[in-house]
C-alpha cells in the first residue's frame, strides 16, 4: 500500500524558514515524478514543485522560484521542500503526491497518490 506521509509544518513568522518533507513507501518510486500542492482556504489546489525521481530534474511554479527549493533523497525514499522567507500568503495546507511517468506534470488531477497534509501558518 502507497504510503506519502509530510511532516515538518507548523507555525513560523513571516521571513523564516521552513523544510518540510514526505516519506514515500509501499512501492518503488523510481520511475514517479513527486510533487508539492498547496491550498488556502477558499482557494484551488495549485502546483508549487515536483521532482522526477529518477533524473533529478525539477519544476517550479513561478509564484515560489527563489524561495522554494523542491530535492529529494533517493535512498530515504523522501522528498524535501525548502521554503525561505515565508509570507503570510504562503499560508495553505501543503500536500505531497506522486504520479506515474518521468515527465513533471502540475494539474493535480495527473497525481496517483496523495499525502494527508501539512499545515503551514505563517504570521506576519
Amino acid at each position: 500500500q502507497v504510503q506519502l506521509v509530510e511532516s515538518g509544518g507548523g507555525l513560523v513568522q513571516a521571513g523564516n524558514s521552513l523544510r518540510l518533507s514526505c516519506a514515500a513507501s509501499g512501492r518503488s518510486f523510481s520511475s514517479y515524478a513527486m510533487g508539492w500542492f498547496r491550498q488556502a482556504p477558499g482557494k484551488e489546489r495549485e502546483f508549487v514543485a515536483a521532482v522526477s525521481w529518477s533524473t533529478g530534474s525539477t519544476r517550479s511554479a513561478d509564484s515560489v522560484k527563489g524561495r522554494f527549493t523542491i530535492s529529494r533523497d533517493n535512498g530515504k525514499n523522501t522528498e524535501y521542500l525548502q521554503i525561505n522567507s515565508l509570507k503570510p500568503e504562503d499560508t495553505a495546507v501543503y500536500y505531497c503526491a506522486a504520479h506515474r511517468g518521468v515527465v513533471i506534470l502540475s494539474n493535480w488531477g495527473d497525481y496517483d497518490y496523495w499525502g494527508q497534509g501539512t499545515q503551514v501558518t505563517v504570521s506576519s
